[in-house]
């Protein structure tokens, strides 16, 4: 929990978290990784549009996607967030009985009217492992094997390019991580990247330092 309140505490005052209008946040399992609840709450408190995960049946031929897929739909309150119930690995979960009534940000009809882009300022991500890759300084991410973070951020960015929205900036990608999920330059195991794999702007651990990506100086701004 030490872990946890860093990061919250340094999440607090990193200007990007501050300016993010639209923010999507994992939900916690209940222990290896980063506990988020403090995260959504303050999110929340701050009148942030707070959007989390909902994994459903791909509307797309067999073949072109894993059989589940991604997208992020919007809590409306506190209270709905407190009556979410948990799924069989114990993370807080939408129930897809709700999910045709909220706003969602690739599908869906109820959209949300105050971003008609359908963009998010920031997607704060989990991960197995992060490190950097010394070759070209980008922060590499490897998730739990599902893909369903990489192929989430791949439509998004399809989706937003297509649509001539004046002064829509990129969406931020930040990870939340303990320190022991870091590995150091010059590992015998280094994150191992794919093609389609996404790099992050920034990752955040859990004794408050902020990594950031070479490229990463929107951050910063």
């Amino acid at each position: 929990m030490n872990q946890s309140r860093a990061v919250f505490e340094t999440l607090k005052t990193f200007k990007p978290y501050q300016d993010a209008q639209r923010i999507s946040i994992f939900l916690s399992m209940p222990s290896g990784e980063i506990q988020t609840d403090a995260i959504v709450r303050h999110a929340l408190a701050a009148g942030k549009h707070v959007y989390v995960p909902f994994l459903h049946k791909t509307p797309f031929p067999p073949g072109e996607t894993p059989p589940r897929i991604m997208d992020m739909v919007r809590l409306r309150d506190l209270q709905d967030y407190e009556s979410l119930g948990r799924d069989k690995w114990g993370i807080p979960s939408i129930d897809a009985a709700t999910v045709n009534e909220r706003h969602r940000i690739l599908g869906g009809d109820a959209a949300d009217s105050t971003a008609p882009d359908g963009s998010l300022d920031m997607i704060l991500v989990p991960g197995v492992a992060f490190d950097i890759d010394p070759q070209t300084g980008l922060l590499r991410r490897l998730g739990h094997g599902k893909g369903f973070y990489d192929l989430f951020i791949r439509r998004l960015s399809a989706k937003t390019s297509s649509i001539d929205h004046e002064g829509t900036r990129p969406t931020l990608l930040c990870g939340l991580a303990l320190s022991e999920q870091f590995l150091p330059q010059g590992s015998d195991t280094p994150v191992p990247v794919a093609p389609h794999d996404k790099v992050l702007d920034g990752v955040v651990l859990g004794d408050g330092e902020i990594k950031r990506s070479s490229d990463g100086a929107r951050l910063d701004t």
